[in-house]
């Protein structure tokens, strides 16, 4: 397992290099966002660990342009920024899940397989439910006729809604696909789900998504019988 390792602090570099290498991964670790962007725009890697504080190139503009390049790695964001809209930028940013410093190397690891095992996201042509069209290739998504302005990770949320279109998402099977993990009493996923709602009323669009309170979510064309707002 192939991992690009960025990290500007020698001593917490060299700390997770080793102990990765020892878990078996083959490790390349950088210490700049702009190693990091040349890094990953030449070589395939399966995991990206990246640090939000990076000289260069801060990790949230090196996230957004690897998703502007299509690179779908999984990444894990590590910062020592804990407020809740310190993790919602950088997941919006792209990234996959978010470890706050200092964190156990135990729980690092867990979440690191975590995503190694889900593997970068597959892309199918299209997406459609009602007058809402997904399209993964581009991360795109109209509604109604006229583009729905979207992040990389609403994109992310939208696109597992329309994939279970009619049924009824918890918000852990939200947090498993787009995120992977984060702590149980996160309000990240209603956040999402209130901004979704709010770009999808601002077009013409037909669908809508609605709340089943005590049990998820559901996107569907028109009413959704027994939802709630």
């Amino acid at each position: 397992m192939s991992v690009l390792l960025v990290e500007d602090e020698p001593a917490a570099r060299w700390i997770l290099e080793k102990g990765l290498r020892e878990q078996g991964y083959t490790v390349v670790a950088v210490a700049t966002g702009r190693e990091a962007l040349d890094r990953a725009l030449a070589a395939p890697f399966e995991l990206i660990v990246l640090d939000l504080m990076l000289p260069s190139v801060d990790g949230l503009e090196v996230c957004r342009t690897l998703r502007s390049y299509g690179v779908m790695v999984p990444i894990l964001m590590v910062t020592a920024r804990d407020a809740v809209s310190d993790r919602i930028a950088g997941l919006d940013a792209g990234g996959d899940d978010y470890l706050v410093k200092p964190y156990d190397f135990g729980e690092f690891l867990a979440r690191a397989r975590a995503l190694l095992r889900r593997g970068p996201l597959v892309h199918a042509d299209a997406i459609s439910v009602g007058d809402l069209m997904v399209r993964p290739g581009t991360g795109e998504a109209h509604c109604g006729g006229v583009r729905v302005p979207l992040t990389p990770k609403e994109f992310g949320v939208l696109q597992y809604l329309a994939t279970h279109a009619g049924e009824v998402v918890t918000q852990q099977d939200i947090l498993d696909h787009a995120w992977g993990r984060l702590e149980p009493d996160s309000n990240v996923v209603e956040v999402y789900i209130g901004r979704l709602r709010r770009k999808l009323e601002a077009t013409p669009c037909r669908v809508r998504l609605r709340t089943r309170r005590g049990h998820g979510y559901v996107l569907s064309d028109g009413p959704a019988a027994g939802a709630e707002s």
